[in-house]
Formats: C-alpha cells, sequence, structure tokens
C-alpha cells in the first residue's frame, strides 16, 4: 500500500483505504470523547487529523503515545467536508528521523 502525503488526501473518497506518515504534533484524548484519542500529524504539505478508538489505543499505546513519526493506515473518512482518517493500525517511524528531535503538544 502506498504512502500518502496531506495534499493528496484531497484525491482520496470517503471509505477508501490509506496510509499516512507524519509527524505527531499533538495527541489529545478529551473526557467527553469517550476514550478516542485524536492525534495531529504534520508533512512537508499540510496536516492530517487521525481519529484513534479506544481498544486501537490500547492495542498500539507505545506507538500512539511515545512516536516522533507514526504511521497510520486504515480509512478515509470524510463527513461534509470533514477529513480524518480512522486508525486501524499504527506503526512508530521515529527511526526515519534519524536523531532530529521532535515534540509534540499532548493534552488529556
Amino acid at each position: 500500500m502506498r504512502t500518502r502525503g496531506s495534499r493528496n488526501l484531497a484525491e482520496s473518497v470517503h471509505g477508501q483505504f490509506i496510509t499516512v506518515i507524519g509527524i505527531v504534533t499533538g495527541r489529545q484524548r478529551p473526557s467527553t470523547a469517550s476514550g478516542v484519542t485524536f492525534v495531529t500529524l504534520v508533512d512537508e504539505y499540510g496536516m492530517v487529523n487521525v481519529v484513534v478508538r479506544r481498544d486501537l489505543a490500547e492495542r498500539y499505546r507505545p506507538a500512539l503515545m511515545q512516536s516522533q513519526l507514526l504511521q497510520v493506515k486504515d480509512k478515509l473518512e470524510d463527513l461534509a467536508g470533514v477529513r480524518h482518517l480512522i486508525a486501524g493500525h499504527l506503526q512508530d517511524r521515529s527511526d526515519l528521523l534519524k536523531g532530529l528531535a521532535v515534540r509534540s503538544r499532548n493534552f488529556r
């Protein structure tokens, strides 16, 4: 499966399986979100919003909480022009940064 950049998401359709990779700039798990974690990834073209459901967050906790560069696979959701990726698989790809220091903002 080919990795897409944030600018390629406009060419993708609702329900399409895609893979994105980006620097984690923020993680949020609001108390009103029933255990859902919202992750913001940034690549050279823009941002990708990712929704991580509770069961997946528990399964991939180290990748979700520790990665600086995160690869996400699964379905694109497009509701009324709001696009985000519903995560199905997470992989920490921070090794590709080769020592580049990156910090994210984490809110809980």
